[in-house]
């Protein structure tokens, strides 16, 4: 494939906070994802980032993944994933323990006596 040809590798926009550490460091900085495809993804922040450096990015629903920086222009950066990912997994809901019943549904645990209740 060109480079050309990897342009027009379908891409999703979107917006979704993620946490970056490069190679050899202990530090995560939080990144804004820009747009997320099954091979790479655009990130915008404050990272100090060189082309064809190694990295890790934390995506929802995913968890780290290797990268190596593509592209830098001014305060976004483009990250070819090592291995491909499957994008729209990042764009489902936050995945919980399915066994936990949310707090909401959770039926009340002392019936009261209707009988002792005063009608206003």
């Amino acid at each position: 494939m060109t480079e050309l040809d990897h342009r027009q590798v379908g891409r999703d926009s979107l917006f979704l906070m993620a946490d970056v550490r490069l190679a050899g460091a202990g530090d995560e900085h939080r990144v804004k994802v820009r747009n997320l495809s099954g091979g790479g993804m655009m990130a915008e922040g404050h990272v100090k980032v060189t082309r064809g450096a190694k990295l890790e990015i934390n995506l929802r629903n995913i968890g780290w993944v290797e990268g190596v920086v593509a592209w830098i222009q001014e305060n976004r950066f483009g990250i070819a994933f090592v291995e491909d990912i499957d994008p729209k997994l990042a764009r489902e809901p936050i995945v919980t323990r399915s066994d936990e019943t949310p707090r909401f549904v959770k039926p009340v645990l002392a019936m009261v006596d209707p009988t002792r209740l005063r009608k206003i």
